[in-house]
């Protein structure tokens, strides 16, 4: 059942912002910061906060709405768990009603998870022009989910906000008008910085004796990581052998957590916890010796952290964060750990950069945008 919807008599253009899933929070809390403060500057440009409800769980989603400050959900669809098609169908339907019953003059959605592609379809069947945050990004391994969303959503969209000159070129080759490309930054950039100084150690921190330093993280939820038992104990053995008795912290993603509770055995030092809220994970990255990761995310937030990082992909959809930053793509073959994080333990490192406009103002161009482009509405 759609839950009952919240009134928005109040003058001027409305967009609504989508977050689906926990790669999504920290991408929108810049931004309805900055339309609050252009708010209060006068603009009539207004939003209405929507959350699909595809991850919906306190750690994947209410702990992080709580920590960055952001307002509970003007609408939440409450979609739950499913299949990619089941979500898909069903945010689809929710959405769509959601426009009929209330149009909004923008769609904005973020990232490339499911809910993402889904909401831009259905805003744009009913006209409702598409922004996108994060557009241009690509893999090139139609293999993951979240590149089929991003060629999807990126297909559809009226606005493109990008986070570096990779993705501008992406979309230029795929025929995207030039005045619909807007260079803005990377809002996980602003989150991050914006919160530095609350950054605070998790719970297991004194426990577990852990050291600025002397420790690892790891993140892993790839299907090509973790389905495979086989595949996943040869992994982990690899990266118990790789860091050299320092302890690894594991966050386990819910898609690893059945795989791992097979394993017949675990390193010694694995410290395996549950997902972390935004505060205490970063924290836990930020003071590492390294971050071991398929994520894609990280690999920005280490980037900017100075924090070596290694992806265990084979291709990447951010690779500035290789060219620039700190992050080293070396594949999926475990063997290959131990030589990368040799180089680390030997000083070998790179020292990395921070790419343009990943400045912490990402949020705010990006209202500065879209405040121009609904003027008239």
């Amino acid at each position: 059942m759609m839950p009952s919807l919240p009134p928005f008599a109040a003058p001027g253009p409305l967009v609504d912002v989508i977050a689906g899933a926990r790669p999504n929070f920290m991408k929108i809390a810049p931004i309805l910061r900055a339309i609050g403060q252009r708010q209060a500057a006068g603009s009539r440009l207004r939003y209405r906060l929507v959350h699909t409800g595809q991850h919906y769980d306190a750690r994947m989603s209410g702990d992080f709405f709580q920590q960055l400050n952001i307002p509970e959900p003007d609408v939440n669809l409450e979609v739950g768990s499913g299949t990619q098609a089941e979500q898909t169908a069903a945010i689809m339907t929710r959405y769509e009603k959601l426009l009929l019953d209330a149009r909004s003059q923008a769609c904005l959605v973020v990232g490339d998870v499911t809910s993402t592609m889904a909401c831009a379809i259905a805003a744009q069947k009913l006209g409702v022009p598409v922004a996108h945050v994060e557009a241009g990004i690509r893999s090139g391994d139609w293999s993951m989910p979240e590149e089929i969303n991003r060629l999807v959503t990126d297909s559809i969209t009226n606005w493109f906000f990008t986070t570096s000159e990779v993705a501008n070129r992406n979309l230029l080759a795929s025929g995207a008008r030039p005045q619909s490309i807007f260079f803005v930054g990377n809002t996980m950039i602003d989150t991050l910085l914006s919160n530095l100084e609350r950054l605070r150690p998790p719970d297991f921190w004194a426990g577990a004796g852990l050291q600025p330093g002397g420790y690892f993280v790891m993140t892993l939820h790839r299907p090509a990581n973790v389905d495979d038992g086989e595949g996943f104990a040869r992994l982990i053995d690899a990266v118990g052998r790789a860091v050299r008795g320092l302890p690894v912290v594991f966050p386990v993603h819910p898609r690893t957590a059945k795989t791992l509770a097979a394993l017949p055995q675990r390193p010694a030092g694995l410290l395996t916890v549950d997902p972390q809220p935004y505060l205490e994970f970063n924290y836990l990255v930020r003071h590492a010796k390294g971050v071991i990761t398929d994520s894609g995310g990280v690999t920005e937030e280490t980037t900017v952290l100075g924090v070596p990082c290694v992806t265990l992909r084979n291709t990447t959809e951010r690779p500035e964060t290789v060219t620039i930053g700190t992050n080293e793509l070396i594949g999926t073959d475990p063997s290959a750990l131990e030589p990368a994080l040799g180089r680390l333990f030997e000083g070998q490192w790179k020292k990395g950069a921070i790419p343009p406009l990943w400045d912490g103002r990402t949020g705010e161009r990006i209202a500065e945008e879209l405040d121009r482009l609904l003027a008239a509405t």
